[in-house]
């Protein structure tokens, strides 16, 4: 699958994704409350992979800013329709090719994003470019190697077009953000009903 038809299957998917997600509640709940204690009012978020703002309406009201992105325009517009706060913007951006400068967040967020990208590596390249020095990477990511997961679920996961370009256990996903410059500080597991979920939390070296 390219990118463009990667692209493609997300704007189509859009408009249910926030529907499914509301079925998770309890599941993002958990993540939020791992993120939270390391937000402030004095830190600048981006996040990459928003969806329909799962996490963003959660965490941003902890923060002084947060800019919300996905690369789905229609992701993009589903979240708005959900209001927002002061402080919180939603935007299109491709999380390979960013637009910020050099060091301007405190934190970066990507969220069960970086295993069904096409080029995860691009994306990691950019989070550590655009992180302050010593900046907090939050990667909460489907572990599609930990434990025994059902071949079923996910073959019919890429017959309907959903896509895991990288599957890792928890060992080979803090070895992959190592390489890309961050320290993990901790991973914690959490259940995600299609996989167990790591909340890696890292800090850019």
């Amino acid at each position: 699958m390219s990118d463009k038809t990667n692209k493609k299957f997300w704007d189509k998917f859009a408009k249910l994704y926030a529907f499914f997600m509301k079925k998770d509640k309890g599941f993002y709940d958990k993540i939020c409350g791992y993120i939270n204690p390391y937000l402030s009012k004095d830190m600048n978020v981006l996040e990459l992979a928003c969806g329909s703002g799962q996490l963003s309406f959660n965490l941003s009201k902890y923060t002084k800013s947060w800019i919300a992105t996905d690369f789905s325009e229609q992701m993009i517009l589903e979240a708005r329709k959900h209001g927002g706060y002061e402080n919180l913007v939603f935007e299109i951006a491709d999380a390979t090719s960013l637009n910020f400068v050099d060091g301007e967040f405190d934190c970066v967020v990507i969220a069960h994003a970086l295993h069904i990208m096409p080029n995860p590596d691009k994306a990691m390249i950019e989070i550590y470019r655009v992180l302050k020095p010593n900046g907090i990477l939050f990667a909460p990511t489907f572990l599609w190697k930990e434990g025994k997961q059902s071949k079923f679920k996910k073959r019919l996961m890429y017959i309907v077009g959903f896509k895991m370009y990288k599957e890792w256990d928890k060992k080979q996903f803090e070895d992959f953000t190592h390489e890309y410059g961050f320290s993990v500080a901790e991973m914690k597991l959490v259940n995600g009903g299609l996989a167990p979920v790591g909340v890696l939390i890292a800090y850019k070296k």
